[in-house]
């Protein structure tokens, strides 16, 4: 049983909560609580972008009551923020899921964790942000293979964010005593293997699907079966302690 328990579905702040919603609507389907809070930033704020994601995450759960034990799950661009959040939250916490995620390392920035995954592209990369690209600029035609319904693809690209340079080069802060819940990885595509392997170095549940970085749009009762299957392994686990 899950009761007592809320998924917390935590969207990359490179696109928006569409990415989740289909796999909400799974959870809550299936009598299970879940909320997708939305990340939210102002470029006129003095806050570092991180901290202003991390509010948001906050706003949106104060609404729930204190005896809820929280599971955050990150996809892609979300996985630094887990601890940062984590540190703000009052409700205790039941696990970590990453989703074809990066982990966090305390006070790296995001074009220094691509440099410890593969440092000539991430080189290029951090180039094209110097001379004052954006990223993500995706359009519906570059996510087709991997998003093949239309609707989502268009859903999901309305809400892509393109980011500069100062968003991939501020560090973000991996706080003491973290994790201080089990922590799962579900790798979807290629691109994170690197974070897959570091799961496993860490002794972490990894479980690897050979899909698109945005599979939870195509197989969204899949993901979410997933997901809530890892944490009653944990739950199951626990009771046997």
């Amino acid at each position: 049983m899950q009761e007592n328990i809320t998924y917390v579905l935590i969207h990359s702040p490179l696109v928006g909560p569409f990415t989740w919603q289909l796999v909400e609507q799974m959870l809550v389907s299936q009598g299970l609580n879940s909320i997708t809070p939305e990340l939210l930033d102002n470029t006129n704020s003095t806050l570092p972008y991180w901290q202003q994601h991390v509010e948001s995450v906050v706003r949106d759960l104060a609404q729930l009551p204190q005896k809820e034990s929280l599971v955050l799950v990150a996809h892609s661009g979300a996985g630094p923020l887990l601890p940062a959040i984590r540190y703000r939250l009052t409700h205790s916490i039941y696990a970590y899921v990453f989703v074809d995620a990066g982990i966090p390392r305390d006070g790296l920035s995001r074009i220094e964790l691509m440099k410890l995954e593969d440092q000539e592209w991430a080189e290029e990369f951090h180039k094209a942000l110097l001379d004052g690209e954006q990223f993500p600029t995706w359009t519906e035609d570059d996510l087709r293979e991997i998003i093949p319904d239309r609707e989502s693809r268009q859903k999901l690209v309305a809400e892509i964010r393109p980011r500069s340079l100062s968003f991939f080069t501020e560090p973000v802060p991996v706080y003491d005593e973290w994790p201080d819940a089990p922590c799962v990885y579900i790798k979807f595509s290629e691109a994170y293997e690197w974070d897959a392997a570091q799961a496993k170095q860490m002794g972490w549940r990894v479980d690897e699907l050979k899909a698109g970085h945005f599979h939870m749009l195509v197989e969204p009762l899949t993901v979410a079966k997933l997901i809530v299957e890892r944490v009653q392994n944990l739950l199951d686990a626990s009771c046997r302690k």
